[in-house]
């Protein structure tokens, strides 16, 4: 049996915190490695400070298989991840050839001082093209540093995809009906004892009075399992009398 790789990503950034700005780059990188078979076990947040990035990345890149981090490398004053990373490493930080003359080739006439900055990486590191914006991404063993803009951060991390040792995608699927969480409990707890590979969530929902209800993910890599676990999820729905509103594979 094959051994499913981990993953942990690390949000860096005040402006997540602050609230201010509304993370959406999680979604994609859990969603892309489901699909390419790594379990992504943690996501952290923390903000642009340098002690606590060295401290986290030191963690992470202990205990997982890949980390990733986005946010701060951008050519502000806050972009400190670079020279955080280099340090957690142990290594100077240095001007990347290659990265400066990506650079270069984006911005011509309009680099400047500031947008220099983002060559700047930890000695030895790989690099991860940007095709969005010009300024590469990097990577230090295990511990992959992307944009925090979307965008860009979907390019780079479409670059990375691809390098990475997966394992079995996961599949999931969806059955949403109008049940109370409260009222299937037991007989959901019994189900999951039944599949204990396989993951079960239970999200209730209230939209108004007469929209609530609860739907259900199963997720894991054996299909046989999957099947099996939502059909007795199926057949719980219809024993306790409730109405099935939609249901999803993914």
């Amino acid at each position: 049996m094959s051994i499913t790789p981990t993953a942990a990503i690390l949000v860096i950034g005040n402006e997540i915190l602050s609230g201010r700005t509304h993370d959406t780059n999680v979604k994609y990188i859990a969603e892309r490695l489901k699909n390419a078979g790594i379990q992504l076990l943690e996501v952290r947040i923390i903000p642009d400070n340098e002690d606590m990035i060295i401290d986290t990345v030191n963690t992470l890149r202990q205990r997982y298989v890949y980390v990733f981090t986005t946010g701060g490398i951008g050519a502000t004053h806050d972009d400190i991840t670079a020279a955080s990373i280099a340090k957690a490493f142990d290594r100077p930080l240095i001007e990347h050839e290659g990265a400066l003359a990506a650079l270069i080739a984006h911005y011509q006439e309009r680099l400047n001082d500031n947008r220099r900055r983002m060559a700047m990486m930890p000695a030895n590191c790989g690099y991860i093209a940007n095709p969005v914006s010009g300024a590469w991404g990097f990577y230090v063993e295990n511990v992959y540093c992307l944009a925090g803009m979307p965008s860009v951060m979907q390019a780079m991390f479409n670059e990375v995809l691809p390098t990475l040792k997966g394992g079995v995608p996961f599949i999931s699927q969806t059955i949403t009906c109008d049940l109370l969480e409260g009222d299937i409990a037991h007989a959901l707890a019994a189900i999951q004892t039944n599949h204990p590979c396989i993951d079960i969530g239970s999200y209730p929902f209230y939209r108004n009075p007469l929209d609530i209800g609860v739907s259900f993910v199963v997720q894991g890599q054996d299909n046989v399992d999957v099947l099996a676990a939502a059909d007795a999820i199926r057949q719980m729905v219809v024993t306790f009398g409730g109405t099935f509103l939609n249901e999803t594979l993914a």
